[in-house]
């Protein structure tokens, strides 16, 4: 079953109300319903954690966690899941990102030397910014829905296998 399967990689809810980050949520992280895991949380856990893996900014697992409140899904999942933009995977997503952009507005991809710094942000956001905005907002769109029916599918699948493997004995 999937809940078992994810619980296996998340992390211990105390853990996560320890967070001085996310202290600024106050009492609402004691909300049961943040921490149990059904489809619909899972799911909507996916979706969130997945939208907030293609937002630009620096602070995506605050916001992530903002939003899963907000949203009333697993808050763990949600969290975790926005590493999958980590150091390693973020220059190939954003990239991407920037292109699917360019492809949306119908503007030649421009070719750019990306350097990790202040200067070159403020320099290259009025030629690259609108592009890479776009894209990422459609990346995010595209792999929340995604990630929300895959999940639901694969939950209704582990449960149909499994009662038609239990009716077999």
């Amino acid at each position: 079953m999937p809940r078992k399967f994810i619980k296996r990689f998340m992390p211990n809810h105390d853990v996560i109300k320890r967070q001085k980050a996310l202290k600024v949520f106050g009492n609402v992280l004691y909300n049961p319903n943040l921490w149990c895991l059904n489809r619909r949380s899972a799911a909507g856990a996916f979706a969130v954690g997945l939208f907030m893996a293609f937002v630009p900014l620096p602070s995506q697992m605050i916001m992530s966690a903002g939003l899963a409140i907000v949203c009333g899904v697993n808050l763990p999942l949600a969290v975790a899941l926005v590493w999958i933009s980590n150091p390693i995977t973020m220059p190939v997503m954003f990239y991407f990102a920037y292109k699917v952009g360019a492809f949306a507005m119908n503007v030649p991809a421009q070719g750019f030397h990306f350097e990790l710094s202040w200067e070159f942000l403020l320099h290259q956001m009025h030629t690259i910014g609108p592009p890479f905005l776009l894209g990422c907002l459609i990346c995010g769109v595209i792999s929340a829905i995604l990630g929300y029916f895959g999940i639901k599918g694969l939950w209704r699948y582990s449960v149909v296998r499994s009662w038609q493997k239990r009716q077999l004995r």
